[in-house]
């Protein structure tokens, strides 16, 4: 019975751990991702614009901006736009490519277009790649 329980407490702390990791990529997914959308729409992405897409402060971006250049994600220059370095655009790729997943998987099982899109904010972080391959797969029988 012990051992059962060690088990037991063991996989729950693996389940958390994961979860804990979901947290931690979410916050850099999402800002590799805007930084990608603003270059794309404006030709550059600059901390006011990202304060201003996130609800958050100045200072807020400029600290997770500098933990995301420790992470070869960007690159900042003296007054100048946030430039995604060539991981960082591979990140954006992968994170904006799970998050359609996501939400055509959501519309084709009858959830509104609007709400799709917001619920698959959150879900695409903590999609495992199994499930995600089977949202995959749903779409793409639901377009034949």
């Amino acid at each position: 019975m012990l051992f059962e329980n060690v088990i037991v407490l063991k996989n729950s702390a693996l389940k958390f751990e994961k979860i804990r990791a979901a947290h931690q990529s979410e916050l850099a997914e999402d800002y590799v991702e805007m930084i990608a959308e603003l270059i794309s729409e404006t030709g550059e992405a600059r901390t006011v614009d990202l304060a201003k897409c996130f609800g958050v402060t100045s200072s807020t971006v400029n600290a997770i901006v500098r933990r995301l250049q420790r992470q070869d994600l960007v690159e900042t220059r003296p007054y100048r736009s946030i430039f995604l370095t060539e991981q960082g655009e591979d990140l954006a790729r992968k994170a904006k490519e799970r998050h359609r997943i996501v939400c055509d998987f959501l519309v084709n099982i009858g959830v509104p277009k609007k709400i799709a899109e917001e619920d698959a904010e959150g879900i695409e972080h903590h999609v495992s790649p199994e499930t995600l391959a089977v949202f995959k797969k749903v779409n793409n029988a639901s377009k034949i």
